[in-house]
């Protein structure tokens, strides 16, 4: 018995993409649409969430401190939005009568890609071997697992430009504080070109490098380690 040629070949099997990725979040912490919905997920923080306030704002004062709060939020969704944001994280309930100052953002990266369109694929490992090399002044850069694939980590401080803040209006000079920073640098599995980033910071206690900002590192660090992409 033969089998002609045609009959040998073998149809490629079909790929399949990851549709989205999946996320365990600490108590008190929640996920902000960038794309769509931010507006309803902001209100639904904002009103339902925030039942309390931090210690310290009289009651009367706490719906003033939602509207503040709004404001900040919607600056920070627009400037991760316009940076390739999907999603913001942040903690909206206080822990010990304080709230955390710390967040983190999901977004797309253009690696290998020229204004939005997909160029000829490098080599995910070359991509995360050349990151990795890159200087990263006054941090670390290193590879990882994520989901069971080869990341990249970074972990590095950042201050502000000293020159840049004493030009700038009282109200940034206040909150413009150092910043203790994570980035995840991960590949979409099966999908050349396609990269996201997960962006963690925060001022900590106002101690970069105390051992309550090291707690804070680690448990987004604990959060990274549960994610997934989903299939669905």
């Amino acid at each position: 018995m033969s089998t002609s040629d045609a009959e040998q070949q073998t149809p490629p099997a079909e790929v399949t993409v990851p549709g989205r990725y999946e996320l365990v979040l600490p108590p008190g912490w929640v996920r902000i649409p960038l794309r769509q919905g931010t507006k309803e997920a902001l209100e639904k923080v904002l009103f339902s969430h925030m039942g309390q306030v931090p210690e310290g704002i009289p009651k009367d004062d706490a719906m003033r401190f939602r509207l503040d709060m709004r404001r900040q939020l919607e600056k920070q969704a627009r400037a991760a939005r316009r940076n390739g944001g999907l999603d913001l994280y942040l903690p909206v309930l206080p822990r010990g009568g304080i709230f955390l100052m710390a967040s983190f953002i999901v977004a797309e990266m253009p690696i290998g890609q020229a204004n939005g369109i997909p160029q000829q694929a490098v080599p995910q490992q070359a991509v995360l071997a050349e990151l990795a090399n890159e200087d990263v002044p006054g941090g670390t850069a290193a590879e990882v697992h994520v989901a069971g694939a080869p990341a990249l980590r970074r972990d590095y401080r950042s201050t502000p430009d000293e020159e840049k803040l004493a030009s700038a209006p009282q109200a940034v000079q206040q909150v413009a504080l150092p910043t203790r920073r994570v980035d995840y640098v991960i590949p979409v599995p099966d999908d050349p070109g396609r990269w996201i980033s997960i962006n963690f910071s925060t001022p900590g206690d106002g101690d970069i490098d105390s051992e309550f900002t090291d707690v804070l590192v680690e448990l987004f660090d604990a959060v990274v380690g549960t994610f997934k992409w989903s299939y669905e």
